[in-house]
């Protein structure tokens, strides 16, 4: 999550965001030799051909002596002596590093000499609860080499990667290709979190105004959805800064004919930005709205309660004024019962026809 206020993301789980398990996905990249601890997976592009999956990360500086070849290297959960026997090969500088390893960096895109430093997180909303949860990731991006760091399973990388392999004809450029699959697939899922957030409220809508009322419900439902919607805020605004600074010529990660693929992942993440803004805005006025019905409610209430009141004081007055221990008109006669009875009965069944016609009752 983008803050040290936030909760934490997500440990790694039994499986990704969509389900996959963590241990196998992309398995045939899956290197069998690496100096880190921690689960490493490669691929080696040459003249735009996948040429090489899941070998010795030790190689990959021979590869890159190649300048036809490009590297994609991704760490599983590394900590920091893992990227420590990364950080002199590859030239990453210190600062980069340790904002690598560090929880609830905000979304970013840092320049630095040698290579740039991405911070990103993928979402997920649980559709019963509507709570969200993320997944942070951190990517080094060298002139031909992607460096992608997750810390936690919640990204499903096999995702990105069955992305690579759907368009193997963009793959001749290079680092950008692959930069592209993995903020598409991350911005996707921004997309989807928030469609589905538009649709758990679209149901809540038709809570508000149900036949039975579902005060409470609505309620704790509204409140988990704006919880949700301000995380995701600070998670997508962000994005557009940096799909914006990849997208600067003076950069050279995208190439021209590139510009359109990453000009279609922008136009997703100011969609989706300005969805969010307007989902925030329809839950703070559903909770105003409720709050109005259950005011109308409590209001009708009372009117109903008052007009059975005044009935009721009716025969409770004639009863006490008849009660008295004095002498009045048919006193100790049955005329007089049947008179106070008359009484009670003709005025109630009045006050009854007018609250009834004024909606009282």
């Amino acid at each position: 999550m983008p803050g040290p206020d936030q909760e934490d993301p997500d440990e790694p789980g039994l499986a990704t965001f969509r389900g996959a398990d963590p241990d196998t996905v992309a398995k045939s990249a899956i290197s069998g030799s690496t100096p880190t601890r921690c689960q490493a997976r490669t691929r080696l592009y040459r003249d735009g051909v996948l040429e090489l999956e899941g070998f010795p990360v030790a190689d990959i500086s021979d590869h890159l002596l190649d300048e036809s070849s490009v590297v994609w290297l991704d760490l599983r959960d590394p900590d920091r002596e893992d990227l420590a026997v990364l950080s002199a090969e590859f030239g990453l500088h210190p600062l980069a590093v340790e904002d690598a390893v560090q929880d609830h960096e905000r979304p970013k895109l840092d320049r630095y000499k040698s290579h740039l430093f991405l911070a990103a997180y993928a979402v997920h909303l649980e559709t019963g609860t509507g709570e969200l949860f993320t997944s942070e990731l951190a990517a080094f991006i060298t002139p031909r080499a992607l460096i992608t760091v997750r810390k936690d399973d919640g990204l499903d990388i096999g995702a990105v990667v069955d992305y690579w392999d759907a368009s193997p004809d963009l793959a001749k450029f290079g680092v950008g290709y692959l930069l592209h699959g993995l903020i598409d697939n991350i911005v996707d899922g921004h997309f989807t979190a928030v469609q589905t957030l538009d649709d758990a409220i679209e149901d809540l809508e038709d809570r508000l105004f149900a036949e039975v009322p579902q005060d409470r419900e609505v309620q704790r439902r509204s409140f988990e959805l704006r919880k949700s919607l301000v995380l995701l805020r600070r998670v997508v605004l962000p994005m557009r800064e940096v799909v914006n600074a990849l997208m600067r010529r003076d950069l050279r990660v995208v190439d021209d004919a590139l510009q359109p693929y990453y000009q279609d992942v922008y136009d997703h993440v100011l969609r989706a930005t300005e969805w969010t803004e307007s989902l925030r805005d329809l839950v703070a006025t559903i909770l105003e709205t409720n709050l109005t019905i259950q005011g109308n409610r409590m209001n009708v209430i009372t009117k109903k309660v008052t007009s059975w009141a005044a009935i009721v004081a009716v025969p409770t007055f004639i009863t006490g004024f008849y009660g008295m221990n004095v002498p009045y008109p048919g006193f100790s006669h049955q005329s007089g019962l049947f008179v106070s009875v008359g009484a009670m009965v003709v005025i109630a069944s009045a006050l009854y026809v007018i609250f009834k016609r004024k909606d009282w009752l």
